[in-house]
């Protein structure tokens, strides 16, 4: 299943063609033209670091430690793990909400660890994703454990935010590329339309996005009422940021709706942005339609 998740991650990997952007949030109102958005380049796999070997975890009868982080594994850095099972119960160790460098990345990790036993594994981050984020060097990693029992998933704990340093320079500062159209900048969220690609997309067409959470509350950002060219289609996009984080996502159109809806050329889409806690699910805003056009 990892394999797999991460397959389908490194396909989505995207050289896009970008357009010229507009927004209209209000009808009526001419819409305001946006400089076209400069192409990002794309970034060198990540430099070699490596981490001290340290408890990251010790709680309920289970200990983690980081044992190394190879940044040439097989689908992107690997973050290696011991994980030793004290308990008297069989549990399946996950990581959630991970950043690199300050921004949200996708990842693998899945561990199935038997009462009393001991497992080595890989946190994997996927490489696409760095690149997405134009992180060449991985200076911190930040990320929560969610441990839960093995056969009824009640959750055993879940650990506060870890944080791992690598040994890279301590004077690094990552750079963000938030070039784009800025189609929301609101309550401490902002969120940029940089390109689309209708070319290269593995799916059929993505838009690709900017995100910024500035606020103190990890949120989940969607999209409602999409429509390209007129007609209603349902998009695939659901971003997570958690407080103080970046994140570099993709609205993903299926081919079929393209196709049953006679779409061959995206020129206009409508939508609004629904964003809500993360943990409570309670609405933080919901913006004004926002019409962009290529």
């Amino acid at each position: 299943m990892k394999k797999f998740i991460a397959i389908l991650t490194a396909l989505t990997v995207i050289f896009s063609l970008v357009g010229c952007v507009s927004q209209q949030t209000d009808e009526g109102k001419e819409p305001v033209t946006a400089s076209e958005a400069p192409a990002t380049e794309a970034a060198k796999p990540s430099e070699a670091v490596s981490v001290a070997e340290q408890v990251v975890f010790d709680s309920n009868g289970i200990k983690i430690t980081v044992k190394d982080l190879d940044t040439e594994g097989l689908w992107g850095a690997e973050l290696r793990l011991l994980i030793e099972n004290n308990s008297n119960q069989d549990v399946t160790v996950q990581a959630r909400n991970l950043s690199v460098n300050g921004v949200m990345a996708d990842h693998t990790f899945s561990c199935d660890v038997a009462a009393g036993k001991k497992a080595n594994d890989e946190l994997s981050i996927s490489d696409t994703a760095l690149k997405a984020a134009g992180i060449e060097i991985i200076k911190e990693i930040e990320f929560g454990f969610h441990i839960f029992d093995a056969e009824s998933w009640d959750t055993v704990v879940d650990s506060d935010v870890i944080r791992i340093e690598t040994d890279a320079d301590p004077s690094y500062v990552q750079s963000y590329d938030d070039s784009g159209f800025v189609a929301v900048d609101k309550d401490g969220i902002k969120l940029v339309v940089k390109k689309l690609d209708s070319e290269e997309s593995f799916w059929g067409a993505d838009v690709y996005v900017y995100a910024e959470n500035n606020t103190d509350k990890d949120v989940t950002v969607q999209v409602r009422d999409v429509s390209i060219n007129g007609f209603m289609v349902d998009p695939t996009f659901s971003c997570d940021i958690t407080a103080g984080k970046k994140a570099f996502d993709s609205i993903s159109f299926m081919q079929s709706d393209l196709e049953d809806n006679g779409i061959t050329d995206i020129t206009e889409i409508e939508l609004y942005f629904h964003v809500f806690d993360m943990e409570s699910w309670d609405t933080v805003f919901d913006t004004e339609t926002v019409k962009i056009t290529f």
